[in-house]
């Protein structure tokens, strides 16, 4: 939403000024369909050509999620250190035996079915009972297990962001492919030479509309996108890092009421639910 909001901002910023200083633009709209398919065309192309399937795909459903809310929600965060709390809870007063068949088997599993927003999410279902898994074994100590969270985010990390540096990469070559299209349109125009100057004084101006397209659409469109997807990117990652903060601390000892505290400081202030909210969520489950 916030998406669209800022680029009706922009248009009526940039069109507006020029059409309050007297533009035509009757010139931009003629020469628009053409310059945008080849500037369009030419981005597309190159995109395509410097990146592999796997980032494709990744940043086409990348752009899909920044015309969305952000789903790392204070609900959420409640409802995932919940669903931490009343599996650890349980490890602690049956045993971590008593968990296998709620990690081995999460769709089967009360808990899980108990938080739909986390426990129906498949990459957090995924990394929790990974490592649940591994503590159950009991074969890893903490500090092993901390190594090897730590190069899972991180390769979950470069993996996202993946997506955001092909949409920078866009952002950096508009502007070349706006000069492209110029050039074809001045190359166009000297074809001309002979045409009464009206005509070639709209042909130059149609011409420099793809210098100005290209460094528009990367600076205000594609350079936001690209920076939209980062800080989701970065959300997604912090979610993960409460997991592990929250697995960890359980390891070294903690009860699961002081280790869902733990996770609870890691989180962004502006969806860290507070000390009594997560305490009067957690006994309310």
């Amino acid at each position: 939403m916030f998406v669209i909001i800022g680029w009706l901002i922009v248009m009526v910023a940039v069109f507006g000024v020029y059409l309050a200083h007297g533009g035509n633009i009757g010139v931009i709209l003629k020469a628009l369909p053409f310059e945008m398919a080849a500037i369009g065309g030419a981005t597309f192309g190159a995109f395509v050509a410097n990146n592999q399937m796997k980032v494709i795909k990744k940043t086409m459903a990348g752009l899909g999620a920044c015309f969305k809310g952000s789903k790392y929600t204070k609900a959420r965060y409640m409802e995932l250190m919940a669903l931490l709390y009343d599996i650890l809870q349980k490890a602690r007063k049956e045993g971590l035996m008593a968990i296998e068949k709620d990690v081995e088997e999460p769709e089967q599993s009360e808990i899980f079915k108990k938080y739909p927003a986390v426990g129906t999410d498949h990459h957090v279902v995924e990394f929790v009972t990974d490592y649940l898994r591994m503590m159950v074994s009991g074969n890893l100590n903490a500090h092993e297990i901390e190594t090897i969270m730590d190069t899972e985010i991180e390769t979950h990390h470069h993996e996202e962001h993946a997506a955001v540096a092909a949409l920078q990469r866009v952002a950096g070559g508009l502007p070349a492919f706006g000069i492209v299209a110029a050039v074809l349109g001045v190359v166009n125009t000297m074809g001309s030479v002979g045409q009464p100057p009206a005509i070639l004084g709209g042909m130059i101006g149609s011409a420099l509309v793809g210098t100005f397209l290209g460094i528009l659409l990367a600076y205000a469109f594609a350079e936001p996108l690209a920076g939209l997807l980062e800080q989701k990117v970065e959300e997604g990652s912090k979610e993960l890092q409460c997991i592990k903060t929250v697995l960890l601390a359980s390891m070294q000892g903690y009860n699961p009421s002081t280790a869902i505290e733990f996770g609870r400081k890691v989180l962004y202030s502006t969806e860290r639910p507070t000390f009594g909210e997560l305490e009067a969520h957690v006994k309310k489950k």
